[in-house]
């Protein structure tokens, strides 16, 4: 174990991202909060002939009761951070764990990771229970039950555990045994375990929380169908899920890949849009294979996550990593004793890591806008601009999104252009097809 990283430093630039961060995110808020209030009472010109006054003032009061909580939520937050770290929350937990099971070398690190994960899990809860039944429920869109919920809790809670054993003590194998280059091991397997998930999620995981069947529109099966052959796209089939059993949103999106690709459309989606409408959607989505996006994201996830671990690989080794985070540096005599915490140093990078991520969020959310134009420049000239136009404004009325975004929290923080940025591309598109 070094001592080249002070431990004051650590301290110091934890508490100074972690106040940044709460104050761009209270500065991003307030000026979404006020756009959307000063524009609460009428539509703007652009989308007055579409959208009518009550279904813009539902999507202001939405975006608003949303933007409430997330200000709750940033206290909150940020009180439970400084409990794990600088309060010595996950050293706690290690102690505990350590007098409760013994310096076992894998096992008492693997109870403290998943202790850590529920936990947290646990901390999560109320202020999404408050978001699924208060606000999702306040404007129409919530459809879960509290069976339905308490069932998804349990599987999600089981699923999670029969992942997370074999891939955490796969982990924690390779950070013990396989020498200064552990974090590139981890890396492979990490980015073997997410290809392995784009098989599986799709055939057996997602099937376990929503029905699917194939679409039985005939005459628009036909449709999709053609405009599949037309853009050089296979899927295995093209599946409605019963989205509408938990909520009102609609959604249409592509899984998998190879034999396991699959079309998949909410049956809320299909309720809401026309056919032609529908197929300009599915040409959206057919835009982002197209052109690569799903690709480029997966390897923009192989970049960052490497740039991680190798970040870990080098602050594992240093005792001032986990005392300037408030925990112990090194394993008990009996586990190894001055060899680094492995389960201590991937539970407190797990808690810092998000503070200098959401600095760079502008950068990822400004590439995700940027394919969501390409996407839906692909879809005009392989359908219609019009109707992908009349499709989105049906969405975002119907899901209540607001029109009146502040630019700036939009840069920061959407993945989709604003609707008004959107429209107007697809307008000139749109003038291209005459």
């Amino acid at each position: 174990m070094s001592d080249s990283l002070p431990a004051p430093l650590v301290t110091g630039c934890f508490v100074a991202l972690l106040l940044a961060q709460a104050a761009v995110q209270i500065w991003l808020l307030l000026r979404q909060a006020r756009s959307v209030a000063q524009h609460r009472g009428a539509v703007p010109a652009a989308f007055a002939a579409t959208i009518d006054l009550p279904a813009h003032q539902k999507a202001a009061d939405y975006t608003l009761a949303r933007l409430r909580l997330a200000l709750l939520a940033l206290p909150l937050e940020a009180a439970v951070l400084l409990g794990w770290t600088l309060l010595g929350g996950v050293q706690a937990l290690n102690s505990a764990l350590l007098a409760l099971i013994g310096p076992r070398p894998l096992l008492q690190p693997l109870a403290l990771l998943l202790a850590f994960g529920a936990i947290g899990a646990l901390l999560d809860m109320p202020l999404s229970l408050y978001q699924t039944f208060v606000i999702e429920q306040r404007f129409g869109f919530n459809r879960t039950t509290w069976r339905l919920w308490l069932a998804d809790t349990a599987k999600s809670a089981l699923l999670s555990l029969a992942l997370a054993l074999p891939l955490l003590s796969a982990a924690l194998l390779l950070m013990q045994a396989a020498g200064g280059l552990w974090w590139l091991w981890v890396w492979a397997l990490w980015m073997g375990f997410s290809l392995v998930m784009m098989v599986v999620f799709p055939m057996w995981i997602a099937p376990l929380f929503n029905r699917f069947a194939p679409l039985d529109d005939e005459a628009l099966a036909a449709r999709l169908t053609a405009l599949m052959e037309r853009c050089g796209m296979r899927a295995s089939t093209l599946q409605v899920m019963d989205g509408s059993r938990r909520s009102a949103h609609a959604n249409a999106y592509f899984t998998g890949f190879g034999a396991a690709r699959r079309v998949v459309l909410f049956d809320t989606l299909l309720s809401q849009l026309a056919p032609e409408e529908i197929e300009s959607v599915l040409a959206h989505e057919i835009g982002h294979w197209r052109r690569r996006h799903i690709v480029r994201r997966v390897g923009a996830l192989a970049a960052v996550s490497l740039a991680a671990l190798a970040a870990l690989g080098w602050l594992a080794g240093q005792n001032g990593f986990y005392t300037g985070l408030g925990a112990v540096p090194n394993l008990p005599a009996s586990m190894g004793g001055a060899v680094p915490n492995s389960a201590l140093a991937l539970a407190l990078m797990a808690l810092a890591a998000p503070l200098a991520g959401f600095f760079l969020s502008p950068l990822l959310a400004a590439q995700s806008r940027r394919y969501e134009f390409e996407a839906d420049a692909w879809a005009a000239q392989h359908a219609s601009a019009r109707a992908l136009i009349s499709a989105l404004l049906k969405l975002h009325r119907d899901n209540a999104s607001t029109l009146t975004p502040d630019a700036l929290y939009a840069r920061f923080h959407y993945s989709h252009p604003p609707a008004a940025e959107r429209i107007a591309q697809l307008e000139r598109l749109a003038a291209q097809e005459h």
